[in-house]
């Protein structure tokens, strides 16, 4: 295999897409004997001449007439519909689906006028209650519950679901249809049922593949790439569903080292020798990807971390560390936009006197400061070693700041992957120092990553003042970093 790069991968996972399509089309085949409002197929772009044929479809999936079989043929002919249009078809039937079938404002004013004289106490009072809640419920729920229930139903949602994210920005139409489809996905998927499978280097080909496609923290390179990170001091998990059960959730690559990892680039070096498992003392989280953007939302991260660490814990009685090496994604994103912030000098509220003459000298720049948000969009500094020293300890402040200090307005820290591991207990052990020198390291954090650690005996409590209070656990190091 080539090299590839994350556009490969996107390819990849788009080439995946295509054949979970046209593999639901040949399942619902056989179903999908009942043509309703069409006399043709629709035109992929689904013209307004198809509307109103998709329109009585859909209704008449509603209706529920006839029996059983009689209704899954509505729902898999109207799935394969879906399935049979372009982009633009595709976004126009989620349009129709959202405005048609939503909530009918009239029924819910009756049903809210009937609570209010009922009562506060007996049966009136509950009818009208339930009577609400059914107003409240738009039909569209049904016939997405209805998709559901055909074969490979919920697969066809997830991705389903995946293009509403990317439609629904700027569409509080489809944005109300993601939120329902979430709302119902969230409830059907239990991660009780999830089933844990280590992959390794005999692991069938197709796996393999997907593994490659769905990998968004670190792009696998080349098939020796990947067995490189199957090898005897790695470990490569996968959760599966029995929904989905051929297509992995969730995909964790853990390597087994001495000691805490602190550079990604030295962690996936294929000529590095190999470190026997038995005697390696902590096992470093090295990449947590999410395979599946249409699960986004659905939190099982807390469970997913414990079944590793107890399978690792089983196997390697000398593993007394479990931490991560992760990405700081949104850094630079937030240092820009605070390099950026009109009517002041933003330099200078972040950085002191004594770091803009450093960093001004060891540009080149003589008396003049030098711009910080040009020098780091360059990744030339990288290979000028008095230039790279002079940042070093301004960026590795500002970053600490940006991961304990900013927050969301929930109060959850404002970093997607902090967030990701605060809740699940973790704590900020370490930042490290140009740990991952790619482009797209250097884009997302200048080249920055951080360690999260797992003290067995303090996760619960963390998570606990995370959630509860909004309170960071960090350590020493972290703490002397922002005092700095």
């Amino acid at each position: 295999m080539t090299e590839t790069s994350s556009a490969d991968n996107a390819t990849t996972r788009a080439s995946l897409l295509d054949r979970t399509m046209t593999n639901l089309r040949e399942v619902w085949r056989d179903m999908a004997d009942w043509r309703g409002g069409f006399a043709n197929s629709p035109a992929p772009s689904l013209p307004d001449k198809d509307i109103e044929a998709l329109k009585t479809q859909m209704r008449d999936c509603l209706d529920a007439r006839g029996g059983e079989v009689s209704a899954r043929a509505r729902a898999a002919n109207l799935g394969r519909i879906y399935l049979s249009l372009n982009a633009q078809g595709r976004k126009r039937f989620l349009q129709i689906l959202a405005t048609e079938f939503d909530i009918d404002r009239k029924a819910v004013d009756k049903a809210v006028a009937a609570l209010q004289q009922a009562g506060d106490k007996g049966k009136d009072r509950a009818k009208a209650e339930r009577a609400l809640h059914k107003a409240l419920q738009p039909p569209r729920l049904r016939l997405l519950t209805q998709l559901n229930a055909l074969p490979e139903g919920f697969h066809f949602l997830v991705d389903l679901r995946t293009e509403l994210l990317s439609w629904s920005k700027d569409d509080p139409v489809l944005a109300a249809l993601e939120r329902d489809l979430l709302s119902l996905l969230a409830s059907w998927f239990d991660v009780g049922f999830l089933e844990l499978r280590r992959i390794t280097w005999e692991s069938p080909a197709a796996l393999l593949e997907k593994v490659i496609a769905y990998e968004a923290v670190h792009p696998i390179r080349s098939w020796d790439d990947l067995k490189n990170r199957l090898s005897s001091d790695r470990r490569c998990f996968t959760f599966f569903h029995p929904r989905m059960p051929n297509e992995p959730l969730i995909i964790v690559q853990v390597a087994l080292v001495h000691g805490i990892a602190d550079n990604v680039q030295t962690l996936l070096d294929e000529t590095a020798p190999v470190v026997d498992p038995q005697e390696a003392d902590t096992a470093i989280f090295y990449s947590i990807s999410n395979a599946h953007e249409g699960l986004s939302g659905i939190s099982f991260g807390n469970f997913l971390i414990k079944r590793v660490v107890d399978e690792l814990a089983g196997e390697f009685k000398n593993l007394k560390t479990f931490a991560t090496l992760s990405p700081i994604p949104g850094f630079r994103g937030w240092l820009d936009r605070k390099l950026s912030e009109p009517g002041q000098d933003a330099e200078a509220t972040l950085l002191n006197a004594a770091e803009r003459k450093a960093i001004a000298m060891a540009a080149g720049t003589g008396k003049e400061p030098a711009s910080l948000q040009t020098l780091l969009h360059n990744t030339a500094w990288t290979q000028k070693p008095e230039l790279a020293k002079a940042l070093k300890q301004p960026l590795l402040r500002l970053c600490a700041q940006y991961l304990v200090n900013e927050k969301r307005d929930s109060g959850a820290a404002l970093d997607r992957v902090a967030r990701f591991h605060l809740s699940n207990g973790a704590r900020i052990e370490r930042l490290n120092w140009l740990a991952d020198t790619s482009e797209r390291g250097l884009r997302q954090s200048a080249g920055m990553m951080v360690n999260y650690l797992y003290k067995l005996n303090d996760i619960e409590a963390n998570h606990e003042a995370y959630r509860g209070e909004g309170k960071i656990s960090r350590s020493t190091a972290v703490r002397t970093l922002l005092k700095t």
